[in-house]
C-alpha cells in the first residue's frame, strides 16, 4: 500500500510539474518526427496482462521497399538519441503509474512476444508492476546481457522494499545525469531477446 501510495502521489505531482516540459518535447518531436507524438505498444504489466504503455517517438516511420520496418539503428534520429539519453522520452510513463499500470520503481516492461521465452524464474519478473526505471537499470541498464538483467529483476521481486525503491530513484536520478547504459555495445538500444540459455522447465 505504502509502494502505491507513493506511486500515485509522486506521478501526480510529477505530472502537474513538468507540464511545461511535456509541452516542449512534444513540440519538438511534431517538429523532429512529425505525428504522432506519443509512442503506444501494448507491453505485459502485473502478472503479465497486458497494458499500452506511451512514450514520447523516438523513432521515424521508416520502411524498406517490401513494406518492412527498418532496424532501430535505421529508424533511431539524432533527435530520437538525445531524447533517449536524457531519458526524457520515458516521461509519458508516468501517466501509466497515475493508472496504475506500472510503479516508478520495478522490472522494465519488456515486450509481449518475450513471454513464452521466459524461464520459471525469469518469469517471476511479472509478480509486481513494471517500473519506469528499476534495479537493473542502475546496474548496467542496457551494456548488460539478457540473463544478468533477468537476474537483477528477480532479485529486485525478491528483495523489493520501499526503500529500496528510493534508493533505486536517486541513482536513476544520477544515471540519467552521466548519461549512462543507453545502449548496448553496437546496437542502437538492445539486442533483441530470444529465448533462455538456461531449462525453462527448471526454476
Amino acid at each position: 500500500m505504502l509502494k502505491r501510495t507513493f506511486d500515485i502521489i509522486a506521478s501526480a505531482f510529477a505530472l502537474i510539474i513538468l507540464a511545461p516540459v511535456y509541452a516542449m518535447i512534444a513540440y519538438k518531436v511534431k517538429k523532429n518526427l512529425g505525428s504522432p507524438v506519443l509512442f503506444r505498444q501494448t507491453r505485459p504489466g502485473l502478472r503479465g496482462q497486458p497494458f499500452e504503455m506511451i512514450k514520447f517517438r523516438t523513432m521515424k516511420d521508416a520502411i524498406d521497399n517490401d513494406g518492412n520496418q527498418l532496424p532501430d539503428s535505421e529508424r533511431l534520429t539524432d533527435f530520437g538519441k538525445k531524447l533517449r539519453a536524457t531519458s526524457l522520452d520515458e516521461l509519458p510513463e508516468l501517466w501509466n503509474v497515475l493508472k496504475g499500470d506500472m510503479s516508478l520503481v520495478g522490472p522494465r516492461p519488456l515486450l509481449m512476444e518475450y513471454l513464452p521465452l521466459y524461464s520459471i524464474e525469469q518469469a517471476k519478473r511479472h509478480n509486481v508492476r513494471p517500473g519506469i526505471t528499476g534495479y537493473a537499470q542502475v546496474n548496467g541498464r542496457n551494456t548488460i546481457g539478457w540473463e544478468d538483467k533477468f537476474k537483477l529483476d528477480t532479485w529486485y521481486v525478491e528483495h523489493q522494499s520501499f526503500w529500496l525503491d528510493i534508493k533505486i530513484l536517486l541513482q536513476t536520478v544520477k544515471k540519467v545525469v552521466v548519461k549512462d547504459g543507453i545502449s548496448a555495445e553496437g546496437e542502437a538500444t538492445m539486442s533483441k531477446f530470444t529465448g533462455s540459455k538456461v531449462d525453462k522447465t527448471n526454476d
